[in-house]
Formats: C-alpha cells, structure tokens, sequence
C-alpha cells in the first residue's frame, strides 16, 4: 500500500503543534531518497521558520563507545529533564549493517520509560555509512525538533570510535560517555574525542565498580589538563554517573545549564551556532553539486573512460581528474 503523502502545509502544521504522528512522517520525508518525497521535502524545510542563534533549545550530542549504556542513561537523564517541566526529542542513529543497509532501530525498546512519557520524542534513524554514525538527515530533522518547539534534542551516536567531529558540529554541548575498569582507561579513547567533549562522564559508577569509577575520573581529570585551553574558556569537568541508582544526574544537568550560562554569557554560543550553519551551508552546497554534476550523462561517460584509461596505465589519477575539471 503506497504511502499517503501530506501537503507542505499539513506537514508544517502538525510540526508547529508538535503532532509526534506527522512529525514522524515529516522525517520520514526527509530521509527518503525518493525524487517527489525529495522536491516535498525542500519545500517543507523553506517553509519552516528560522531558528536564530539566541534560540532557547539546548542541542546535546551524546556519545561513548557500544556498551558504555548511552542509551539507559538518556532514559534516566530523559526523564529527569520531563520531570522538570521541559520537553526532549531524542535523535539516536541506530548501526546499519555494512552488507544489508538493516538497522536494528530498537531505541524505543531500550528507552522504555522514555517512550512512555507524553513529554519526550524518540526517533531512531539508521546510520547507514555516514562518518561518525551520525544519519545523513540529521541536520534537516534537527530543524523539524526545533521547529515543533522541544526545549532539548538529544543526538545519540553510534560510538563505534570514528569521528565525532560531524555531532559536535550540530550540537551546544558534547558529551562524553565512558566506563572504569577496563584496564588503562586512558588508552581507550582517541585523544581527538576527548578534545571535543565538554564534559565526561564516567557511567556505571555503582556496587563494586565505585572505587575504580573514582580512580578513573582523576585520570581524566589530569588528561584535560594537559590539552590546550578551549577557545571558548570552558574547563570540561569529569563526573561519575550511575543510570541504575539514579545517581549524578542533577550533576551531569548541571554542568550542562553552567556551560550553557556561561557561553551565552560570553558570547560564544551564538558565534558557535552561526559558525555551525556556515559549515552545514558549505557541506550541504558541495554535497547538492556533486549530485547535480553526477546525473550528467555527459560526465557519466567521462568518468567510465577515464577509469579505464586510469586501469590500462593510459593516464595518471591527477591528470584524469584534471582533465574532467577542465571539460566542466
């Protein structure tokens, strides 16, 4: 049975009052790679109203290696934030398989309590090969959050230790899950992702594990001192966590609401989320002419014949490429 599509303005409707049903179906449309969902979605993202960079909603990109328990702690943190009066959307990028293109996408299984609560909105998205395991959409769903007025959006990566740099350019504050206990703690993350991250938190910290939880948390500590101070002037702070006992997440809340205070307060914030958007403008302009210059059947040719005169040692890679700049 063919989907029934809405028009632009029922899909922005039901954003703009934050209808969790068409909301769904409106990033739906974004993701698809179908050409008439493709030309419905750019008309529903120029209609959306345009966030500025003094905008209330506070965008958390959060990450830590498969089994550090990301999502069991954004159930509890999820939930602490509903508690507190504020609304959430959950952006989780579930692993597609290399061979298949399946994801599991069982976000609202291992966020039970979550998705339950009338406050918070679950979205899983298969990764596919994006780097970093973060969707290829999620800078289009994040304005639809935006746009249907949740106070805090949650983008949940894959953590399979590639680069992070894709969510830290989407989000106000990176967050860094880790474990205790697993030998040098220190050797199990790449000093490039501690960089990024503006607060860690050592999670599970409970029962037996609180001694070694403690110990790794002033290793950290002393790791961060020895990075070059950030532009920004934030100090990333180190604290323990344990989802299970319900434990450090005012902490870990607080960090964020300092952080926040204090960018905004300098200034900061703002510069970083129009910084944020000239990346995305760049990214997004290369990525649409490369599609456009790839549908040439013109260009098709070219790069067959060039392939091949590349394969029977005709010409060299540089020259190749150059020539097919030069015909552009």
């Amino acid at each position: 049975m063919k989907r029934k599509r809405l028009s632009t303005e029922k899909y922005l409707e039901g954003i703009l009052s934050q209808n969790k049903v068409i909301l769904s179906q409106a990033i739906t449309l974004i993701e698809s790679t179908n050409p008439s969902d493709e030309l419905l979605a750019t008309e529903l993202i120029r209609k959306l109203p345009v966030s500025d960079e003094s905008s209330k909603c506070i965008k958390l990109g959060i990450t830590g290696v498969p089994g550090v328990g990301k999502s069991t702690f954004i159930d509890t943190f999820g939930n602490f934030l509903t508690s507190k009066g504020l609304s959430i959307a959950i952006l989780s990028i579930d692993p597609s398989s290399q061979k298949t293109g399946g994801s599991i996408l069982g976000d609202k299984t291992r966020m039970e309590n979550l998705a339950r609560d009338p406050d918070a909105y679950i979205r899983p998205s298969p990764s596919g090969s994006t780097l970093g395991g973060v969707a290829h959409k999620t800078h289009e769903t994040i304005l639809l959050c935006e746009a249907a007025g949740f106070d805090c959006i949650i983008v949940e990566t894959v953590g399979v230790g590639q680069s992070e740099t894709m969510v830290k350019e989407m989000v106000d504050f990176f967050l860094l899950l880790m474990l205790a206990g697993g030998g040098d703690e220190l050797q199990g993350i790449k000093r490039g992702i501690m960089e990024m991250a503006d607060s860690i938190i050592i999670h599970k910290a409970d029962g037996d594990n609180i001694k070694t939880a403690k110990r790794a948390k002033v290793n950290y500590q002393n790791a961060l001192h020895l990075f070059p101070p950030n532009l920004n002037n934030w100090i990333p702070q180190v604290s323990l966590c344990s989802s299970l006992q319900n434990t450090g997440i005012e902490d870990a809340w607080q960090i964020i609401q300092q952080f926040m205070n204090q960018m905004s307060g300098n200034g900061f914030l703002q510069k970083n989320r129009a910084d944020q958007k000239q990346k995305w403008f760049t990214n997004l302009l290369q990525h649409k002419l490369l599609q456009k210059l790839y549908k040439s059947p013109e260009l098709k040719q070219e790069i067959n014949q060039s392939i091949e005169r590349i394969s029977s040692g005709q010409i060299n890679v540089p020259s190749a490429v150059s020539l097919i700049l030069d015909k552009i």
